[in-house]
């Protein structure tokens, strides 16, 4: 035989793709993928459980008065105070959302379309802060108006980020101005 014919006959075809293999692999990430979807949605779902100890939000006032200070902006969660990680979603505190925030004489209405709107009264407010994070949540530092509320036993931390930081110092100021106790004296000349 001549050479010519030897390396034709000793040439084979390209391998063929296997698409089975393929649709198999594309079939069992997209089932992968899914099934962290759904742990993840299991993992909110017992987490809300867990807080089912938590009241109802209450309602704004009929009458809240008239309006102190007022933002719009982002609502980024609440979380157990002190414990930035810590994720609130009972009552849909964990969803994120637009706000408005309005400060009035009475308390802390926010209101988030799309969510479930509540009211902080004025006597639950512990107080304001800058910060950089919140659960799931991170910006930089002063970037997040946080104020810490009393609800039920719990002291919680919700998040807020106006269009306009420059607000956030404003806000901070004010709140804790309006929760401060005035320091009274007894007869006897001792502070309470």
């Amino acid at each position: 035989m001549t050479p010519v014919i030897l390396l034709a006959a000793e040439k084979e075809s390209a391998e063929v793709t296997d698409w089975a293999a393929r649709v198999g692999w594309l079939v069992g990430l997209a089932l992968f993928v899914a099934l962290v979807y759904w742990l993840m949605r299991e993992g909110w779902k017992w987490r809300g459980t867990l807080q089912g100890d938590l009241p109802e939000l209450p309602a704004a006032p009929d009458e809240p008065g008239e309006a102190t200070l007022t933002m719009s902006g982002r609502y980024h969660g609440s979380t157990t105070a002190g414990h930035w990680l810590d994720r609130i979603v009972a009552h849909g505190l964990g969803t994120r959302s637009l706000v408005e925030l309005t400060l009035t004489d009475a308390g802390l209405d926010v209101v988030r379309p799309g969510a479930t709107d509540f009211f902080v009264p004025l006597e639950s407010l512990r107080e304001a802060r800058l910060d950089k994070g919140i659960a799931g949540k991170v910006l930089t530092e002063g970037g997040l108006l946080v104020v810490t509320w009393a609800h039920g036993d719990r002291l919680i931390d919700s998040g807020f980020r106006s269009e306009r930081a420059a607000e956030h110092t404003e806000w901070v100021d004010v709140i804790n101005s309006m929760i401060k106790k005035p320091i009274t004296t007894t007869t006897e000349g001792a502070e309470r």
